[in-house]
């Protein structure tokens, strides 16, 4: 039987024509909305919310494509767009009854997380980030041999055919190596977590690869349209990020401070999948910041 949060009522919540999002929410209070990154599912949050969930609603699903969420073709490119993920999750916030709530997201989830602040500034009221930076910073930063880090991102961006195949032909080998990659504590991932992970993403991979291609196309477009409009980040921002800014070269906090007026933002000395391996230095943020 695959893991889920305990004490957690699941759901599928019809969020735009076609496609339902698997939810799970707890708690009670003001509402957080908490969003996965890869090549994770909702299951990564299980220790932050679980603690969250003493004094709020919180609301964990999976990100369209992924996880028990619906996997929509992407036919034109726009499929899986930050735009249309985050407008996924204001719906989502909305069908549960919230027009307002904090915003939390690690990895691919924070980028879906920075769109919706973007484009939906009335209905988040905070917004916190962990350890990715903003799409046109992420794409500017990696260069030379520094960018060898960052080669799935280049892989996935490639025209559809090619990145699905390889992927497809050893799933397992392709997802394994970066839950084996930017994780400190391999005890902080039980191995039925990690299977879940696998299992998710083995079945997932036209999609994941569809998110990961917008980020190199439409994704980029969108905050390039905004960066030169001059629209920020209105709301209070947290960032979580290891401090792999001092070693490619660039002030990571200045990049996001450029975004983000009301920034707080600290380094953190665990891996990347700092909602594991460090969830009550997380929560505490998430409370610092739900309290500004």
């Amino acid at each position: 039987m695959a893991p889920t949060l305990p004490a957690f009522d699941y759901r599928r919540v019809p969020v735009t024509d076609g496609v339902a999002l698997n939810v799970a929410v707890g708690g009670a209070g003001s509402p957080v909305v908490l969003l996965h990154g890869f090549p994770q599912t909702h299951l990564m949050w299980r220790h932050v919310a679980a603690d969250l969930a003493a004094d709020h609603t919180v609301i964990c699903p999976d990100l369209r494509g992924y996880g028990d969420s619906d996997k929509p073709v992407d036919t034109d490119g726009t499929a899986y767009a930050k735009r249309a993920m985050a407008a996924d999750v204001v719906a989502l916030a909305r069908a549960l009854g919230h027009d307002r709530f904090a915003l939390v997201g690690h990895d691919r989830g924070a980028l879906v997380a920075i769109r919706a602040g973007l484009d939906h500034p009335d209905a988040v009221t905070h917004l916190a980030s962990l350890d990715v930076l903003p799409t046109l910073d992420m794409w500017d930063v990696l260069h030379g041999t520094s960018a060898v880090v960052g080669f799935h991102l280049y892989l996935m961006a490639q025209p559809p055919g090619l990145p699905e195949q390889l992927i497809s032909a050893s799933p397992d080998a392709f997802f394994g190596h970066f839950l084996d990659l930017w994780s400190r504590d391999r005890d902080a991932m039980p191995d039925e977590i990690r299977a879940a992970y696998l299992a998710a993403c083995r079945a997932a991979v036209p999609s994941i690869v569809a998110d990961y291609r917008a980020s190199a196309g439409v994704d980029v477009e969108h905050d390039r349209i905004d960066r030169d409009a001059g629209h920020r980040l209105t709301m209070p921002v947290s960032v979580l990020q290891q401090d792999w800014g001092s070693a490619l070269g660039f002030d990571a906090a200045a990049l996001w401070r450029a975004w983000a007026p009301d920034l707080r933002h600290t380094t953190v000395s665990c891996g990347h999948f700092m909602a594991e391996e460090a969830p009550a230095e997380v929560s505490r943020a998430v409370r610092d910041l739900v309290g500004r």
